[in-house]
């Protein structure tokens, strides 16, 4: 049996009992999921991204949706372009970079001591005696925060499926060490990606159980 066996037809009797008020996000996709993808879609798919994709995610993708109804604001929609381009559909989506999904996701991540060292780098407007002065050193401040946070090799060999609010997100990782594991994307604060993790946060939270975490918690809140 699946571990997605009977998921699409809960979702959607959440959907049929209304009230989604009572679960975050889910006003915004309405407890949706988009069609699954055929067992050709998925090859094409795979074929464009140039990388197979974790079990889970992939047999998520023909069993159950291409996206939608998900944690928070839900599941990035994964759809194929009238050109043959396949890309996910979402706020903070276009952050996945195709070309380096076959790269290992970079697992050993920025040090706390050079994030400290960052932040006491930031300007203070009070140190500044105009607006324009400080305004420069603001800009040359998120240069390097852009540069140590933000450059697309940090998120290489990962796809970002969900948007949490306030810009924050999480990925999928798709290739190395960490390949099937879900991460936290709490860089607008300017702290690096990190694991989700299980109770006792040891654990690392792979798709499977971060979705079904997510579906039996809205259930439990729609009861």
């Amino acid at each position: 049996m699946s571990v997605w066996t009977g998921v699409r037809q809960r979702v959607e009797a959440l959907r049929v009992r209304g009230g989604d008020g009572r679960v975050f996000g889910a006003s915004g996709h309405g407890f949706l999921l988009e069609p699954a993808l055929s067992a050709d879609e998925l090859d094409d798919l795979e074929g464009y991204l140039g990388v197979a994709l974790p079990e889970e995610y992939r047999s998520f993708l023909t069993e159950v949706g291409a996206g939608g109804a998900g944690p928070t604001y839900g599941v990035f929609p994964v759809r194929r372009e009238p050109a043959g381009i396949w890309r996910w559909h979402g706020d903070g989506a276009d952050l996945t970079s195709v070309p380096l999904l076959a790269m290992p996701f970079p697992v050993q991540r920025i040090g706390s001591a050079a994030l400290a060292e960052l932040r006491q780098g930031c300007p203070d407007e009070a140190d500044f005696d105009d607006l324009d002065t400080f305004d420069i050193a603001m800009q040359a401040y998120d240069e390097r925060v852009v540069a140590l946070l933000w450059d697309d090799a940090s998120t290489a060999g990962a796809i970002c499926l969900e948007h949490i609010g306030c810009a924050q997100r999480t990925w999928l990782v798709v290739s190395g060490p960490a390949r099937g594991q879900m991460w936290d994307d709490p860089r607008v604060d300017e702290i690096d990606l990190r694991p989700l993790v299980g109770p006792g946060g040891v654990t690392p939270v792979t798709f499977a159980a971060w979705y079904l975490q997510w579906l039996d918690a809205s259930e439990r809140a729609m009861a």
